[in-house]
């Protein structure tokens, strides 16, 4: 989701709810020093636009977020106000809805964030014997991070030849572009050890210096696909041995949340994994999913 990256909470804390219908207050360029008129009564179209399309419960605190994002994108089209942008949204299906999703989230990810769900990942691969084949999803790809490091951790416990296949999807298309290629700054990669910088990345040289590229063979094991969660019309024909969900469901209120809890439900094979993110608790879902450890559950 959201732009599951990977996506930093836009409410500040988990569990939002959300946001409630205010006054109308204008706030005119002047005023505030702004390049376009935004008041109240867009912002609470804009609240209710990405909840109607992403399912994100935007809050309240964000109203200077929300107008320094989504002017660039009344540059881009060339409106004049909030209110025009909105209406001429509101009335054309085409790909600035893809925009104005990708400009409302933010994608905040590392390689092996919240390491210890990768420990527990490869104690659950070394269950079932050599061979077996494994597909996982991960359901917040965001620029890549999380998805190279579950295929870096299949490949360290199972070896290069295993048959295993990931299938990572986000909301948001440029993200998801910027994952596919694979390609890093190396400055941002020093939390890896230099034996993992050499088994599954390439040094850019010349004008590529500072840059790496991840291995081919990382590459090849993953499907990249745009996935919306809160819509009902997921690719998926085979079940999943595990997903990967985490600092998703942040997003979402209580009612839509169970709803993408009921979908991973029937797209997660019994007795498979779901590992969520470290602010995120479904214990009012046990009917569908039992507590395996810290963030990690089990599919019923």
């Amino acid at each position: 989701m959201m732009s599951s990256l990977r996506k930093q909470d836009l409410g500040g804390t988990a569990g939002r709810e959300r946001s409630q219908a205010v006054a109308v207050a204008p706030s005119g360029p002047a005023a505030q020093g702004r390049e376009f008129v935004w008041t109240d009564a867009d912002f609470t179209r804009v609240q209710a636009l990405i909840y109607q399309r992403a399912g994100i419960n935007l809050h309240d605190g964000k109203h200077a977020m929300v107008y320094s994002r989504l002017s660039r994108r009344l540059r881009e089209t060339g409106h004049t106000s909030f209110k025009e942008y909105l209406s001429w949204l509101e009335n054309h299906d085409g790909p600035e809805w893809q925009e104005f999703v990708n400009a409302l989230t933010t994608n905040l990810t590392a390689f092996f964030r919240e390491q210890h769900h990768f420990e527990i990942f490869a104690s659950h691969l070394k269950l079932k014997p050599a061979g077996t084949p494994w597909k996982v999803w991960c359901n917040a790809a965001s620029t890549g991070e999380e998805p190279y490091s579950i295929v870096m951790t299949a490949i360290e416990t199972l070896g290069h030849n295993a048959s295993f296949k990931l299938t990572a999807s986000d909301i948001d298309s440029k993200v998801l572009a910027s994952a596919a290629q694979g390609v890093y700054r190396l400055d941002n990669l020093k939390g890896l050890s230099q034996e993992r910088l050499q088994r599954f990345f390439l040094r850019g040289k010349d004008s590529n210096a500072g840059l790496i590229r991840v291995k081919p063979e990382l590459r090849k094991a993953i499907d990249f696909i745009s996935v919306n969660l809160i819509r009902d019309d997921w690719p998926f024909k085979e079940p999943f041995d595990v997903v990967f969900c985490r600092n998703v469901m942040i997003y979402f209120d209580a009612p839509t949340q169970r709803k993408v809890l009921e979908r991973i439900h029937r797209v997660l094979k019994p007795g498979g994994m779901l590992f969520v993110g470290h602010a995120e608790n479904f214990s009012e879902s046990r009917d569908l999913f039992t507590l395996r450890g810290k963030t990690v559950y089990e599919r019923r």
